[in-house]
């Protein structure tokens, strides 16, 4: 058969159309998603902080005994320091950061024009991913292009659904805009292959159940190690305001407007648990596939091997958090370097390393 004959060559243009007019609105939504940073109010935690913070050092010199210093001719009555500790507003979970309430007006109309214009772009970006699919009538996650498309589509789905379900993420839109428009271009240049048939391996319903489950544990995994990295970022943070630092203009203007560190550690801590268990299926998915097409269930391929890595990181990662002395900044680090084997999994296995998961090539 011939298998260019196969492909709707004109399904396949208006992928690539699609696919690059929902990178041009991701544009305008990230220039949105800047304004709404820029022009948009602090974060109520961010505010309240600095409130408690205050009231602190003047409860701190209320009660502070004064020290009485005798000089020549009089004497003096100095104040003892006030000793500023980190404010416990941290550990409320209360809706802050951009999208919170008590924003002001211009910040808040930049955020909801950010989040129409992410919606539209995930709807075209989407349509770009069908019409790919439709053109040669199989599963659209035949090669590495075709799974950056599918895999940047999720990740903002995800997104889309935790604020339809009354979740605070907006903080999240401005990185993830980033990452997408980011990965979106490595798609378009290096990673493009044109619209073509499944290599004889890839024929199998398992297409449909393993890759999909792998793609979306990936973004959801790439949702929760954002909100990681800026725990990280946060905590600092809160941790030089506690010790009586002066964080820098920027820093300050920044920090102010995520959430607390101990919001966006229980964001992410609950976003890698809950995709966790949808993780250990892929891989057994996979294994099945694998006993299928090649009559073993596990033979340590190079993707089969950096899968289970992943497995194991993500479940150190897990057990530590729950580990009263591997909390907060520890368990980050091993949450960013249980991400990091996906995404060597994700784009080096497959570019670098030669092994039975080849076959599709870039």
């Amino acid at each position: 058969m011939n298998l260019a004959a196969a492909t709707n060559e004109n399904l396949a243009h208006t992928s690539n159309v699609l696919i690059y007019s929902a990178m041009a609105v991701y544009l305008l939504s990230f220039f949105a998603n800047m304004a709404e940073w820029i022009f948009g109010s602090r974060s109520k935690v961010g505010r309240t902080a600095a409130a408690l913070t205050g009231a602190k050092e003047e409860g701190a010199r209320a009660a502070a005994p004064a020290v009485t210093v005798k000089k020549n001719g009089g004497t003096a009555v100095l104040e003892r320091p006030a000793v500023v500790t980190r404010s416990a507003s941290g550990a409320r979970d209360v809706p802050d950061g951009p999208g919170a309430s008590g924003g002001d007006e211009q910040g808040d109309l930049y955020g909801r024009i950010a989040v129409s214009l992410t919606a539209l772009a995930f709807l075209i970006e989407l349509a770009g991913v069908l019409t790919r699919a439709f053109s040669v009538q199989r599963a659209p996650w035949g090669n590495m292009y075709e799974f950056s498309i599918t895999f940047s589509t999720v990740a903002v789905g995800v997104y889309l659904v935790l604020l339809a379900l009354k979740k605070n993420v907006r903080w999240l839109g401005l990185p993830l805009i980033i990452t997408v428009l980011l990965d979106l271009g490595l798609a378009v240049t290096v990673l493009y292959t044109a619209s073509d048939q499944l290599v004889p391996a890839l024929h199998s319903y398992w297409l449909y159940i393993h890759v999909s489950t792998a793609i979306f544990c990936g973004a959801v995994f790439y949702v929760g190690a954002v909100g990681t990295l800026l725990y990280l970022f946060k905590d600092s943070y809160e941790s030089k305001l506690a010790s009586g630092g002066t964080p820098g203009k920027f820093a300050t203007s920044v920090m102010e407007r995520l959430p607390a560190s101990s919001s966006l550690d229980k964001f992410s801590y609950r976003v890698n648990a809950a995709v966790f268990p949808l993780w250990t299926f892929t891989i057994i998915a996979g294994a099945i596939w694998a006993g299928d097409a090649w009559g073993r269930y596990w033979g340590w391929d190079p993707k089969e091997t950096w899968s289970f890595i992943t497995w194991v990181a993500y479940a150190c990662y897990l057990h530590a958090r729950a580990t009263a002395g591997w909390k907060g900044r520890k368990a980050a680090y091993l949450a960013l370097i249980a991400f990091a084997c996906w995404i060597f999994n994700y784009y080096g296995v497959n570019i670098f390393v030669t092994g039975k998961h080849s076959y599709a090539g870039v």
